[in-house]
């Protein structure tokens, strides 16, 4: 297989080499780790589907890497995590001001993408009018100024599009005849799918795990490093690009996940089990 990468993320902005993949790999690996020790009840706060979908609408307007949106939904999501008690977040909320942080959101995390243009307050402007806001470049300034000290300036939040492409280059060079191209493509739409349907499909993981249909507070609060481990959701999407594409080397891509990840192949096919049944209902209204 070509070494040239087939995807826009920045883990694929030029050749790496198997080291350098590797480490990349692993740093991921690591960043996920610290991320599920540090984990909290108000992680996952943001399952609004309808918020999801709107910063997945903004991105597709403004005609962003679809990295940006992943990146804005967890800067939106950090911060409501960290501002539960700010007065000023809250009556932000509470003014309608919501669009405007969405909005802020998305321009700060299209800085952060090498592969996408910066969303200007020129641009922020003309959107919010088109949208039926009025809004000021001062108030842009202060919305993006906000968020930024709400999350200490810390904009190192995790984007799962990065773990499912990483995963994918991997995948590649470790098994040629999967056709990682049009896997991605794939990906893309499956991780879509995910997040709008994020609280359904973990629910229904949880009773899957808990083999409750209620289960206690006790396991829910368990169940939240669940939710919040990206390497698992990375290969849990791999997995499911991987049956929809071609059901017959579904089970070597999971064979390779594993042996990549150390994430156990039960688990994997676990996930990407509950996935498809939710893709097929949804098909099927």
């Amino acid at each position: 297989m070509s070494s040239r990468p087939v995807f826009s993320s920045s883990c694929s902005s030029g050749e790496l080499s198997l080291d350098i993949l590797s480490d990349i790999l692993s740093n991921l690996n690591n960043t996920n780790q610290l991320h599920l020790e540090t984990v909290s009840d108000l992680c996952g706060c943001l399952t609004d589907s309808r918020l999801v979908e709107r910063v997945f609408h903004l991105c597709e307007e403004l005609r962003l890497n679809p990295a940006v949106g992943y990146q804005a939904i967890h800067i939106l999501q950090s911060q409501r995590g960290q501002a539960a008690s700010s007065e000023e977040l809250i009556l932000q909320t509470l003014q309608q001001k919501l669009f405007l942080s969405v909005l802020s959101s998305v321009q700060i995390a299209s800085k952060l993408d090498l592969h996408s243009h910066v969303v200007n307050n020129e641009t922020a402007i003309r959107f919010l009018q088109a949208a039926g806001y009025s809004s000021t470049k001062e108030q842009l300034l202060d919305s993006e100024i906000l968020i930024l000290k709400t999350l200490q300036f810390n904009l190192n939040v995790p984007n799962p599009l990065t773990y499912v492409e990483t995963l994918l280059e991997v995948l590649g060079r470790n098994e040629a005849r999967v056709p990682v191209a049009q896997l991605h493509q794939l990906c893309v739409c499956v991780l879509q799918f995910i997040y709008l349907q994020r609280e359904t499909i973990y629910h229904s993981l949880l009773i899957s795990a808990t083999g409750r249909s209620s289960p206690s507070p006790e396991q829910r609060a368990q169940f939240v490093s669940v939710t919040e481990d990206f390497m698992l959701l990375g290969v849990g999407v791999i997995a499911v690009a991987a049956f929809i594409h071609h059901i017959s080397m579904w089970e070597k891509v999971v064979e390779e996940l594993t042996g990549i990840t150390g994430i156990s192949g039960q688990s994997i096919m676990e996930f990407a089990y509950v996935t498809l049944i939710h893709i097929t209902k949804t098909r099927s209204v």
